[in-house]
């Protein structure tokens, strides 16, 4: 097996790991984030308008989190910067 082969299953195996964990630990942490602030609604109704301001926010930051992780799977997918250097 040459080196450029190595390179590339390595890239394999490091971009399919990382886009697993990229989608499930923001997908967990938004149904933390989902049922923490439900709670704080039902426990304080005069909160619900900040609480469910707070909480868009911080899912479509947790939501771009996953983006970017796709993003940087695909660019070692396709443009491997490293791939250069062993064909």
């Amino acid at each position: 097996m040459d080196s450029g082969t190595l390179v590339t299953i390595v890239t394999i195996i490091a971009t399919a790991t990382a886009i697993t964990l990229g989608t499930i630990m923001p997908a967990w942490v938004e149904g933390r984030a989902v049922v923490k602030a439900l709670e704080g609604m039902t426990r304080q109704p005069e909160v619900a308008d900040r609480l469910r301001a707070t909480l868009f926010i911080s899912m479509a930051l947790l939501e771009s989190t996953a983006i970017y992780v796709l993003l940087i799977c695909l660019v070692l997918l396709f443009a491997n910067p490293l791939l250069d250097r062993f064909f």
